[in-house]
């Protein structure tokens, strides 16, 4: 494909994707499906073409370090740092060099797999050393020997005698495959000429081991000034222990987090996690653990099965962090079914190596290498199918995952079955923690993430629950106010009846019987009162319309039996809106103590009564004015102190209004009524248990 394919391809699969993403659940089935596989093989092609690049990157970089390592240079020391490249090689197990043995000449580095098949035991190694530094000599002329790598551990002879011995040298050998050597050349022991340099090498042939790298042999022997030797020990050490330790640790630290978040939060995925990165640390132990008084074939049994256990935990973090079911592609039954032969493999490999026997450890682990790298394979092909499909913007992350993976997956491969050499530095010791850093960085992203948001969920929670809280506390209030004005206008109702059915009663029969004016004049008045009572009790509504004919009737009748003159004003306009029975009564009552005291106090002939109603303002007035002599001024003053003023006045307070009264000596008198109407309230249905319909209740 030329370059603007590659573009023109580019540019439509990322309109897609901002589509899709746009679109979210909701887009087609057919097109969410196409995107995802698109997107899905964009990912594999990208993995496969960064585990191309990486391994070959890794593999030129073998090439050029084998290289450096083993320059062609003699057996002689000169100035730096030089290689001892040949070497005579007998094996035997002697205490000292089997002088007289039978031996060959090999050049290093010497793999036992290769020039030394199924040898287990000791090996011993003589150089050649003609140049020798002064007696005397400072720190600065010591020279010394670097063994690159001597597995699994190394004792050093010059001239026959003994100077370093790395560990146990009898079976279980102390494990030193990891690790380097610098052992100093004492100037007392070097002769003038012909120096013998001797090592003997133990280990165990490779059949006997669980991987390569602990299977015998003896890597690059170099010479040098003790100062130079010390320093490229120390960047060996450095790459192939120090590193791999410090990474162990920091795996360590995150998997017990992990494992932490995951008890308190119960989730699955962070607990495979910490397990697989708790299990790797524990791995990376055995850089530390040189002397181990257990047997070989223990020790790499335990080693390989390890393998299994961090593979299963691998796979169940990916599975669980995937989320998705990817149905039909893989079924319910399916998914239980992979879990379960993940975990009954950590029986299946320690039961094939018993089965094979302790002296083919290496064959049985060589047939599980494979079934491993398949099954994290498999599992990051299923999470970018899961992420694909849901448009995680881990997706790409773990394509780039997927590829580091694939390319150390394949180097490591390739080394274990001996296709290609590695240098002392071996990419797996820090390319997967590395690769563990970054799924851990990006997993306390998304923990953060989902805490904040959960967080803010609380508190929308907690202020959604405190106003759900208060709505009920005044629903309640409601109710229980409601509940005590229906028992109270049931308690009103039974007094109204009794007060009906007796006392009126015994009053008409007072009015109809008795023989004496005043007497059943009073017992009328006591009557109509009674009523006026009971109305107020029973609190039924009334139209305004109606209520100003009665009390226009009552007045003018009550005027004219004084031989007083009225003149009512009513609206033009017939007023439909509502009056409650409390507003009834007690403006009647206002309006008898107003008539009251101009028939007994004022002296008037004429007396006029206007009503008005406001419907912006939703109230409406009452002014009684006369012409009689006024209120003196000498009691101006004191004309609240009166009870009927003062009644007056209380009632129209209790009715949200006001009573004004405007007087003067010989200008008359003007009492002026303002009463809120009641429209919102009358209007609502009475079925409904509103506040304004509880404001209505209590009014009755």
């Amino acid at each position: 494909m030329s370059y603007r394919g590659w573009q023109s391809w580019a540019r439509r699969f990322r309109q897609e994707w901002s589509t899709a993403e746009e679109g979210g659940s909701d887009a087609a089935p057919e097109r969410t499906g196409g995107v995802s596989r698109r997107l899905f093989w964009m990912a594999l092609f990208m993995g496969l073409l960064l585990a191309g690049s990486v391994g070959w990157g890794l593999l030129l970089l073998n090439r050029e370090a084998v290289r450096l390592s083993h320059p062609a240079t003699g057996n002689l020391v000169g100035v730096g740092v030089q290689s001892l490249r040949q070497a005579w090689v007998v094996p035997s197990n002697a205490e000292h060099f089997p002088e007289g043995a039978t031996g060959r000449k090999l050049t290093l580095p010497d793999e036992w797999a290769i020039n030394h098949p199924r040898h287990e035991g000791g090996i011993w190694y003589r150089f050649q050393l003609d140049e020798v530094a002064p007696r005397g000599a400072t720190d600065e002329s010591l020279r010394a020997i670097y063994i690159e790598r001597a597995c699994s551990n190394v004792e050093v002879h010059l001239n026959g005698e003994v100077l370093y011995r790395g560990g146990r040298m009898t079976d279980p050998y102390a494990r030193h495959c990891y690790r380097s050597h610098v052992v100093t050349l004492p100037s007392a022991l070097l002769k003038a000429r012909g120096n013998v340099l001797d090592l003997k090498v133990v280990g165990y042939p490779l059949e006997q081991v669980a991987a390569r790298q602990r299977a015998g042999g003896l890597a690059s022997v170099r010479v040098g000034a003790l100062a130079d030797i010390r320093e490229l020990a120390e960047d060996q050490e450095f790459w192939t222990s120090t590193l791999a330790g410090v990474l162990g640790g920091i795996l360590a630290v995150m998997g017990l987090f992990a494992l932490g978040l995951a008890w308190i939060r119960r989730l699955d995925y962070l607990m495979y996690f910490g397990l697989l990165t708790t299990g790797w640390s524990l791995a990376t132990a055995r850089f530390w653990l040189t002397e181990l008084p257990a047997p070989n074939a223990a020790v790499e049994v335990l080693i390989a099965m390890m393998f299994a256990p961090l593979v299963g935990c691998a796979v169940q973090f990916v599975l669980c962090y995937a989320g998705a079911r990817l149905q039909p592609i893989i079924s319910e039954v399916w998914m239980w079914r992979v879990r379960a032969w993940l975990w009954v493999q950590c029986a299946l490999v320690p039961l094939t190596l018993v089965w094979l026997g302790f002296d083919r450890i290496f064959l049985g682990v060589s047939l599980w290498y494979p079934i491993f790298a398949i099954e994290i394979c498999a599992g990051i092909s299923y999470f970018l199918l899961a992420a694909g499909k849901r448009r995680r913007p881990e997706f790409w992350l773990m394509s780039v995952i997927m590829g580091v993976v694939v390319a150390v997956l394949g180097i490591e491969l390739s080394y274990q079955f001996g296709w290609i050499k590695l240098w002392g530095v071996h990419v797996t010791h820090f390319v997967m923690p590395v690769l563990y850093a970054a799924v851990a960085i990006r997993l306390m992203q998304v923990y953060a993430k989902a805490l904040q948001a959960a967080q803010g969920a609380k508190a929308k929670l907690e202020q959604r629950v405190k106003e759900v809280t208060a709505e009920m506390e005044r629903n309640f209030n409601q109710i229980a106010e409601l509940r005590a004005e229906q028992v109270a206008e049931k308690e009103r109702k039974r007094i109204a009846s009794d007060l009906h059915d007796d006392l009126g009663a015994k009053l008409l029969t007072i009015v109809h019987t008795s023989n004496n004016d005043r007497i059943s004049t009073l017992a009328r008045e006591a009557l109509e009162e009674m009523r006026l009572s009971v109305r107020g009790l029973t609190g039924r509504p009334m139209v305004l319309s109606d209520a100003l004919a009665d009390w226009r009737a009552e007045v003018v009748s009550r005027l004219r039996q004084a031989g007083i003159e009225c003149e009512w004003r009513n609206p033009n306009d017939i007023i439909e809106e509502p009056l409650s029975s409390r507003t009834y009564v007690q403006t009647t009552r206002i309006l008898r103590e107003a008539v009251s005291n101009v028939i007994k106090h004022s002296g008037a002939s004429h007396v006029i009564v206007s009503a008005e109603v406001n419907l912006d303002l939703h109230d409406f007035v009452l002014v009684i004015q006369d012409n009689g002599k006024g209120i003196e001024l000498a009691l101006d003053d004191r004309t609240d102190r009166g009870h009927g003023m003062t009644s007056m006045k209380h009632r129209a307070k209790q009715l949200s209004g006001q009573c004004l009264v405007e007087s003067g000596p010989g200008f008359g008198t003007i009492i002026r009524l303002t009463l809120p109407l009641e429209v919102a309230t009358m209007q609502q249905p009475p079925s409904i248990a509103t506040p304004r319909m509880v404001d209505h209740v209590r009014s009755q």
